[in-house]
């Protein structure tokens, strides 16, 4: 027909094309997740995994110099340094994770605006809230993890540190004997050794003075020793002395006798070791659900209600902060056109430290009972959201604004008035070519 439309073979309506809700479901999800949010996970990941290395790493070195020096105060193996590191490292994780997240956005956005990509993303009409969706992909799972770490893994690994040290003091874990000084075993036994191998097994130079029940004192010297374990008293150990003297003095004996052996098994009964007590002693080992049974039971004294209300609303405030850290990482990762000012980055830290001492302080202070935990601590979180949030409307919705520009201003100049101090200064009969040229060259 003339009249019939092209390509048309029927007057029949033709059927949609198939179309496979998997396929579909693949486009949709591929929309939500876009190749500048995956440009934008590369460029958080690598910082945000570096800084919470570097930050636990120096944390963990600051203190393994410190436990080394408890440890061989105490006599103890090294070996148990380690195990005290491993049980601190959920705590130092909850100290990592929110500066990692926060430098890890930070680097990430202050490299877009640097390379002029992020005047791009913004031209073609990507928002800095949009820009965020995939930091606050990392910010929700790190929260998540945190707060899993200070709610179960940082009480437990915080309840079996102090038992190690307790364990250390009592001499549970082998303690060696140390060198140089008079050790005693038992009330009636002292016992000194010049130089110690194999974590206290094996002695060398050694001097030992027993005391009998009845009144008798062996003095006993001897070139090496070493430790055996008894298999019929585990309450008892046998010192296997190698060549060396014994002189036996006390009622009953005329003149001490002297004994010279080749070697020679001297049984020692081990000190009786207490028992560690009972996880709980401390708020910080209590578990969150239990913080939320004991803050609020009668039963309890008010000091120790006042103690697990101020440890549960630190950890909670804490977690819940790590949700504007994106906003102000964004806020400061932006410098002024034109400048590759770094204070930001300064700005940053500092002012995430300062609000973590902030909370140790409304912490201790909630403790003593001085003031109520939800103002010591929800009080400050308040502010600094405040603060966090004007700054990030100033640098997303005001057309140039700089939350911290006043700042930049001031640094700018305090920069330049100390770069000139270190100038060299151009002699009067100096060309000025000279000066140009130097000008190039910097």
């Amino acid at each position: 027909m003339a009249g019939s439309p092209v390509g048309s073979h029927s007057g029949k309506a033709q059927a949609p094309p198939n179309i496979d809700p998997r396929k579909d479901a693949s486009t949709r999800h591929v929309k939500f997740l876009t190749a500048t949010d995956r440009y934008i996970a590369r460029l958080v990941f690598v910082p945000m995994l570096s800084v919470f290395v570097l930050a636990a790493s120096l944390l963990i070195l600051d203190k393994m110099l410190k436990l080394f020096d408890f440890v061989a105060t105490e006599g103890g193996p090294v070996s148990v340094v380690f195990k005290m590191l491993a049980n601190l490292l959920p705590e130092y994780a909850s100290l990592a994770i929110p500066l990692g997240l926060m430098l890890g956005i930070l680097f990430a956005f202050r490299k877009l605006a640097m390379s002029s990509e992020l005047d791009v993303m913004r031209a073609v009409g990507l928002s800095y809230t949009r820009l965020l969706r995939v930091p606050y992909m990392f910010a929700i799972g790190l929260a998540a993890l945190n707060l899993l770490i200070v709610s179960y893994l940082q009480p437990l690994s915080r309840y079996y540190y102090e038992q190690l040290q307790f364990e250390l003091r009592s001499g549970a874990l082998g303690a060696s004997i140390k060198v140089g000084e008079f050790n005693s075993l038992q009330d009636r036994t002292a016992l000194r050794v010049d130089s110690s191998r194999d974590e206290g097994r094996d002695l060398r130079g050694i001097f030992a003075r027993l005391q009998t029940s009845n009144g008798q004192v062996m003095v006993i010297s001897a070139r090496e020793g070493r430790f055996f374990a008894n298999k019929e008293s585990p309450d008892t150990v046998i010192l296997r002395l190698t060549d060396g003297q014994i002189v036996q003095d006390g009622p009953g004996i005329a003149s001490p006798r002297v004994l010279t052996f080749a070697s020679h098994d001297l049984p020692i009964d081990l000190p009786r070791i207490e028992q560690f007590r009972q996880r709980g002693d401390a708020d910080r080992e209590y578990f969150l659900p239990e913080l939320l049974q004991i803050g609020w039971n009668d039963r309890y004294s008010e000091e120790i209600r006042n103690q697990s209300k101020a440890s549960l609303n630190y950890r909670l405030v804490e977690v819940v902060m790590m949700f504007l850290l994106p906003l102000l990482a964004v806020a400061l990762a932006v410098p002024p056109k034109r400048s590759t000012s770094a204070l930001g980055v300064f700005l940053s830290i500092v002012l995430v430290v300062a609000y973590h001492k902030v909370n140790q302080y409304g912490q201790d202070v909630a403790s003593l009972g001085r003031i109520d935990p939800v103002l010591a601590l929800w009080g400050p979180f308040v502010v600094f959201s405040a603060l966090i949030l004007w700054m990030y409307w100033k640098i997303a919705y005001v057309p140039g604004g700089q939350p911290i520009g006043a700042l930049e201003t001031g640094f700018a100049k305090v920069s330049r008035s100390i770069r000139k101090l270190f100038e060299r200064k151009r002699l009067r009969d100096e060309p000025a070519l000279v000066e140009e040229d130097a000008a190039h060259a910097a």
